[in-house]
């Protein structure tokens, strides 16, 4: 498990990982900008210039106090959302680091079929819709959990994490039920993988990289867990004498 991470670490100078890496966080910031200006438009546009305060009178600048607190609700609203944004368009490209990962390391398989543009919005679409819904959940959980707030968080998004990237990676070659069939056997090691990728998550600027690199991670992992299908031939192995 943590050779899988280890590889996955030693490839992120790959020019096709950059790539990825960049093109999600451009797509991510450039989609927290656009709502953020929306949302100011929408700020400015209905609010009136002025407010009548019983006692007071006439109070101006109010467009402007909530355009600069709207500017800390976005920060705020961006911690929350970068990663799971992140995520979302990583999945976006995970073919691409998929890809990168087996010519690198496994160049014996033979090639698996291009994944629709399609089905990948709609997969990484519902990652994200799955990952915000449950880390909504884990937000509630967490008033009573007390100090264990971390470990709550760690616990949610390593299934998730787990869940959804060893999914993705394992469909490319087996398909849906093949992985959904190689996940439900091999459930505890993937949702611990998950686990200790989730505790960098609490991490700023690093928390960037595990879309990255939980994509490749579970890539390797999934062909270590899928077994012999994953290694190559050797001619120096005769094949076994059938039985008479």
């Amino acid at each position: 498990m943590f050779n899988d991470f280890l590889k996955a670490l030693r490839q992120l100078p790959d020019p096709r990982f950059r790539r990825v890496l960049l093109l999600g966080l451009a797509l991510t910031i450039a989609l927290l900008i656009a709502v953020y200006a929306l949302f100011l438009v929408a700020i400015q546009s209905l609010t009136p210039d002025t407010v009548e305060i019983p006692l007071v009178g006439p109070v101006g600048g109010l467009d402007t106090l909530l355009s600069v607190g709207s500017v800390l609700f976005m920060i705020g609203l961006s911690i929350f959302l970068m990663v799971p944004v992140a995520s979302m368009f990583t999945g976006f490209f995970l073919d691409d680091v998929a890809q990168a990962v087996e010519d690198r390391h496994y160049p014996w398989l033979p090639p698996v079929p291009k994944i629709s543009l399609y089905e990948s919005v709609k997969d990484s679409i519902n990652f994200f819709a799955v990952l915000i819904l449950v880390n909504a959940v884990a937000l509630v959980l967490a008033i009573f959990a007390g100090p264990a707030i971390p470990v709550v968080f760690w616990v949610v998004n390593g299934f998730l994490l787990g869940r959804e990237y060893f999914t993705l990676a394992a469909m490319r070659r087996l398909g849906r039920e093949g992985a959904r069939a190689l996940r439900a056997r091999h459930f505890g090691q993937i949702w611990l993988a998950g686990f200790l990728m989730a505790i960098p998550l609490s991490v700023p600027v690093v928390n960037l990289l595990i879309p990255l690199l939980g994509a490749a991670t579970f890539t390797h992992m999934f062909h270590r867990l899928n077994g012999r299908a994953s290694e190559p031939f050797s001619p120096s192995e005769p094949p076994a004498a059938s039985a008479p």
